[in-house]
């Protein structure tokens, strides 16, 4: 098994009761292999892992694998911050056949040490004999930051092969890739940075933007592993909104609006998750349409101005007033001037032009007095 490109952390689609979309998920799984994605990680984070039950986390793995048919390699995820629980786990899905790699965060919550979270690691991967360990490091979300120092420790445990860095810190990346030995792979954890991580050496990207654009990050990331870097540049200036669009809000939820609009997926979260906020999902509207993946909004026609004449003679000779047809007073006919009397009124047009109402008014007879409304 050779992990390197573009691996896709799978949203979990959910019907709007909550449960599961096995429909939606084959689809989604089918459509990534597909569309040439290097690899899949089935229950990360970005698959609402913490929300979902012991069985329904073993049955999206499952049906991961299954879709995948060994086309490409399946990275599931297992993390917890009890150790105990996180053994167990990696133990359970490590004996599945069609499990090549095990995803593991930080623990989150209990903040442990960096001797805490090397034993941690290492209590999971010896655990599960030979069966490779991409460890995740993402202190944003667990609060605690694996260092270069822990990473390098970790390299030495024969199956604790690489590392999903997503610390957000660009220099800390870099010292990773420098202490750790060549044969550890070091993948981007955020879509907008996979460029200079690999640029540095790093392998690729485990990404949440791939959920939409699978045929496109796996392009970018190709290409800049094989020293393409016009091409690679070219698509990361394309995507790069769409890719930045995952923090406006908490992940996944941009990235399973994103697919809801695309027809892929329902828009639906369990909670703590909720939908968007409404400006929020506008502007990803906006990007996403750019992007291609979902059609442009019909530009509105262009107002054509229209003109009316109001003929009144209800107080002795004829009055004729000309009116726009965005006016508030008569918005042509439609909400006439107070004291119309269909009796005693009448209106006439549209007209095109205030050029056009004003030569149909001097062609009425028996007209005295022609004026215009202030909307004109």
């Amino acid at each position: 098994m050779q992990l390197r490109g573009c691996g896709t952390a799978l949203v979990t689609p959910f019907r709007q009761d909550g449960s599961i979309d096995d429909t939606a998920l084959r689809n989604l799984v089918a459509w990534q292999v597909e569309s040439g994605i290097d690899f899949l990680v089935p229950c990360g984070t970005t698959g609402e892992t913490p929300t979902l039950t012991h069985d329904e986390w073993l049955y999206v793995i499952d049906t991961t694998i299954e879709i995948a048919a060994g086309r490409v390699p399946i990275v599931a995820g297992a993390t917890s911050n009890s150790t105990h629980d996180a053994v167990e786990k990696a133990k359970e899905i490590a004996a599945r056949s069609g499990v090549n790699a095990i995803l593991t965060a930080s623990p989150y919550y209990n903040k442990p040490t960096q001797e805490g979270q090397y034993r941690h690691f290492k209590a999971i991967a010896e655990a599960v004999g030979e069966k490779p360990i991409i460890v995740y490091n993402v202190p944003g979300r667990t609060g605690a930051n694996i260092e270069p120092g822990t990473l390098e420790r970790l390299a030495e445990i024969p199956n604790i092969v690489g590392v999903k860095e997503a610390s957000g810190s660009m220099t800390q990346i870099a010292e990773v890739i420098n202490v750790v030995p060549e044969r550890f792979l070091v993948f981007s954890g955020d879509d907008a940075v996979t460029l200079p991580v690999i640029s540095l050496g790093g392998v690729g990207i485990i990404s949440v933007a791939s959920n939409a654009i699978p045929h496109e990050m796996s392009a970018m990331t190709r290409a800049a592993l094989n020293n393409d870097w016009t091409t690679a540049r070219s698509l990361h200036r394309k995507y790069l909104p769409l890719m930045q669009a995952n923090f406006t809000e908490s992940s996944p939820m941009p990235v399973k609006a994103v697919l809801a609009m695309m027809g892929r997926i329902e828009e639906v979260y369990r909670l703590p998750l909720v939908p968007m906020r409404r400006d929020t999902r506008n502007r990803l509207q906006k990007v996403a349409a750019e992007a291609g993946l979902i059609a442009k909004p019909a530009a509105a026609a262009a107002q054509v101005p229209e003109f009316y004449i109001y003929e009144n003679w209800a107080a002795g000779p004829h009055k004729i007033v000309l009116h726009r047809a965005s006016c508030g007073q008569c918005s042509h006919g439609k909400g006439r001037p107070a004291g119309h009397d269909v009796n005693h009124a009448r209106w006439h047009g549209p007209y095109a032009t205030v050029a056009a109402a004003r030569e149909a008014a001097h062609g009425m007879t028996g007209v005295l007095i022609r004026s215009e409304c202030k909307c004109v």
